[in-house]
């Protein structure tokens, strides 16, 4: 699969660049051209390209002027990839282009095959480059507590805890709303561990079909059952050492959880369709987003398995009540998925942050990143408004007040102005807009096609 991306294309002859162009659109890149060296360094600022296709010789400036000037006020992270034409192509051209930040050059006249296949090659080191500033980030992130953010009380009591838990190896069992960070909490203890160069086994319990999961957990040998082909490890024998994640321990099979129990207990299982007993030594962290006391006093979950669990709880509040943390969290997400995508992003423009902290937040911390995610990849200029966050423009209220005092068109009314607004605030994509009225894409196709908007 060919990549694609974003090219700022500068050439003062408007034949050149229309030819240019049209090849580049063609092959699937977006293109934005100019005759104007002028206007061509407005558009840097105004916006991120994947590649800066310019030429040399230019009235004005020269295409070395752009790239110089543009390299002297940009880090060289949040620069496209620059490539220089000129017709004129000498050693010391050439050569000054490469010390001013420019992956290639191009002699005119070129072939359009040899064009593209410049321009690909420089998106691959784009897409390099980006991939390389994620890591990092995330490799800073984790060093910072893995993603665990936070400046209240609730969260530094939080951190505090898993710092000392990592330096057990005692049963921890998370809890907390969907969305508030269980996962970070359990990565953090394990790297923070003595066992942090052995594995992290995560197991989504609920995501896994119940006659299976026993399979997942403990493994089988060669016809255990039908379709057990080969014999195969379990995550209980893959985490031996370090340890294993088991999250959504609530929706776990009563004999199931029995199982369990004995591994807790006894440190050891059998694996299905085995005679043979496996030991393994390792730290169980469970995660849940239930009340377990409320399940053991309604019969659906076993005491002593809570107990053995319980020896270490962390409660995990929901983002709506810690809003002093909403701020950090977000300049987070903006500085993480800017860096991922490339995005020239700067932050929030000061009406912003006040309005995400009055947000609910339903879906907590997930919710919160996926919004500014959202923003950073759609937000048309360098700052991020209140009209570029979804969930703001989706909860806000109507201007004007019910059409009639008919029921029923009141109903059909505020439905059609609910999806309208819904798909302005997605930018027309209609899996978010869905996801914003909380509503299936199948319930959104429907309602489109009762209204017949397009």
């Amino acid at each position: 699969m060919s990549l694609r991306g974003s090219v700022l294309l500068v050439d003062d002859e408007e034949k050149i660049l229309k030819t240019l162009g049209r090849a580049l659109r063609d092959a699937g890149h977006e293109v934005v051209e100019t005759t104007s060296p002028r206007e061509a360094q407005r558009l840097l600022l105004a916006r991120s390209f994947d590649v800066l296709l310019v030429d040399n010789v230019m009235p004005q400036l020269s295409g070395l002027d752009v790239i110089r000037d543009y390299s002297a006020s940009t880090p060289e992270g949040e620069r496209p990839q620059m490539l220089l034409m000129t017709a004129h192509a000498t050693v010391e051209s050439a050569v000054e282009a490469m010390k001013l930040g420019a992956l290639d050059y191009l002699q005119k006249p070129f072939e359009i095959d040899e064009l593209l296949v410049v321009v690909r090659r420089a998106l691959d080191h784009h897409r390099l480059r980006s991939e390389y500033r994620y890591l990092r980030s995330e490799r800073d992130e984790q060093f910072d507590h893995y993603g665990l953010i936070g400046r209240g009380r609730s969260m530094e009591e939080i951190i505090h805890r898993a710092e000392r838990v990592a330096q057990t190896k005692s049963t921890v069992l998370i809890t907390g709303e969907t969305g508030t960070g269980k996962e970070l909490v359990a990565r953090a203890i394990h790297h923070r561990s003595a066992q942090r160069e052995m594995p992290l086994i995560r197991v989504n319990c609920a995501a896994i079909p119940e006659s299976l999961l026993e399979s997942e957990l403990f493994g089988h040998v060669r016809g255990a059952f039908t379709g057990a082909s080969a014999t195969k490890k379990g995550k209980f024998a893959l985490a031996d050492g370090g340890t294993i994640f088991l999250d959504e321990i609530g929706t776990m099979s009563p004999a199931l959880q029995s199982k369990l129990l004995r591994v807790l207990q006894e440190r050891e299982f059998e694996p299905l369709g085995s005679e043979r007993t496996e030991r393994v030594d390792l730290r169980v962290i469970a995660a849940t987003n239930r009340d377990l006391r409320q399940m053991v006093a309604e019969g659906k979950f076993q005491e002593d398995l809570f107990y053995r669990l319980n020896v270490i709880p962390i409660a995990l509040p929901p983002l709506r009540e810690r809003r002093e943390d909403i701020a950090a969290l977000a300049e987070h997400f903006v500085r993480k998925h800017a860096q991922r995508t490339g995005r020239r992003i700067t932050g929030f423009d000061e009406t912003v942050l006040p309005l995400l902290q009055q947000y609910e937040w339903p879906g907590n911390v997930r919710e919160l990143e996926n919004t500014i995610e959202r923003a950073v990849v759609l937000a048309p200029g360098t700052t991020i408004t209140a009209r570029d966050i979804s969930v703001l423009s989706a909860s806000a209220p109507p201007s004007t007040g019910l059409p009639t005092l008919k029921l029923r068109q009141n109903i059909e009314w505020v439905e059609k102005e609910t999806i309208r607004r819904a798909l302005e605030s997605a930018r027309g994509v209609k899996k978010d807009a869905a996801e914003l009225m909380g509503i299936s894409q199948r319930a959104l196709s429907y309602y489109l096609a009762k209204y017949r908007i397009d």
